[in-house]
C-alpha cells in the first residue's frame, strides 16, 4: 500500500503577508485524515498576530484586524500550540502534507524565534520530515504543463473539491486530496516511501528554484533571489543574501 492510501496529516497557515521573515500567522489548521479521506481530527487556531492585518491579506482570508483582536488568542500561545501539535504528528511518523511547505514551515519557524520558543526542528532534533508538498510534486511529475499552480488551480486539475479557499482547514483538506491524486496518477511517486519521497522533493525543489531563477534573469529581474532550500528556509539566509528584499519562498505563494 502506498503512502497515498494511508493516514495523512495536513497543515495550512493563513497569514498577514508573503514574507517569511516579517509576516505573522493569523489562522492555522492541522487536519488528520483517514485512509478514505475522512477527517479524524481537526485542530484549528485563530491568532491575534500583534500587528494590524493588512487589508489586502484580510480580503483574501477574511480575518480583519478588528476580528483577530476580538477573537484571537495571544500569538505566542498559539504558536506554541501549533508547533507542539506539528511535532507530535511528525514524531508519530505521519506524513505531513503542506502546500508550498517552504513558506508555511519557514514562517512558523520565524514565529517561534520571534517569541523565544523552540522551533519545530529543535523539538524534533532534526529537520521536519517526512513532508509531502503537492506544489513541488506537481511540478516534478508534470514539469511542462502551462498555467497556474495555486492550490485552487491544482484542485481543478486533479478534480479535488475546495470548499472554501483560503480558510486554513479547507485548504489543508484540499492539499491532502491533491497529494493523494498525484499518488494515484503517478505510481512511481506512490511507490516511493515517505522518507525517500522527502529526499526526492528536496532535490526537485532545488531544481525548480534554479529554473525559476533563470526565468527571472531572462525576464529582466536579475537581482531577484529564489530560495532553493526545502521544506525550511535557513534562518536569515535570505536576509544575508538579499539585503532588505522580501524572501521569495517560491515562484508562487501556492495558496488557493
Amino acid at each position: 500500500m502506498g503512502w497515498h492510501q494511508g493516514l495523512l496529516v495536513s497543515f495550512d497557515l493563513e497569514t498577514t503577508g508573503t514574507d517569511v521573515e516579517r509576516d505573522r500567522i493569523v489562522t492555522a489548521a492541522l487536519i488528520r485524515l483517514d485512509a478514505d479521506g475522512r477527517e479524524a481530527v481537526r485542530d484549528t487556531w485563530l491568532l491575534d498576530p500583534g500587528v494590524p492585518v493588512p487589508e489586502e491579506a484580510a480580503a483574501i482570508h477574511g480575518m480583519t484586524t478588528a476580528h483577530v483582536r476580538a477573537h484571537g488568542q495571544a500569538a505566542a500561545e498559539g504558536v506554541e500550540q501549533i508547533t507542539t501539535a506539528l511535532a507530535a504528528a511528525l514524531e508519530a511518523g505521519f506524513p505531513l502534507v503542506v502546500m508550498n511547505a517552504r513558506y508555511d514551515l519557514s514562517l512558523l519557524d520565524r514565529e517561534c524565534r520571534r517569541y523565544g520558543l523552540p522551533t519545530l526542528a529543535e523539538r524534533l532534533g532534526r529537520q521536519p520530515a517526512p513532508v509531502i508538498d503537492p506544489l513541488v510534486l506537481d511540478k516534478h511529475v508534470d514539469r511542462y504543463r502551462k498555467g497556474k499552480r495555486t492550490l485552487k488551480a491544482l484542485c481543478g486539475h486533479y478534480g479535488v473539491p475546495l470548499e472554501a479557499a483560503h480558510e486554513a482547514g479547507a485548504d489543508a483538506v484540499a492539499a491532502a486530496g491533491v497529494a493523494r491524486r498525484i499518488g494515484e496518477r503517478h505510481p512511481e511517486v506512490a511507490g516511493t516511501a515517505p522518507a525517500a519521497l522527502h529526499a526526492l522533493q528536496e532535490q526537485a525543489a532545488a531544481e525548480q528554484a534554479a529554473s525559476f531563477q533563470r526565468y527571472l534573469r531572462r525576464s529582466g529581474d536579475p537581482a531577484a533571489i529564489v530560495e532553493a532550500a526545502w521544506p525550511l528556509i535557513p534562518y536569515q539566509r535570505s536576509r544575508e543574501r538579499a539585503g532588505d528584499l522580501p524572501a521569495r519562498a517560491s515562484s508562487s505563494r501556492g495558496g488557493g
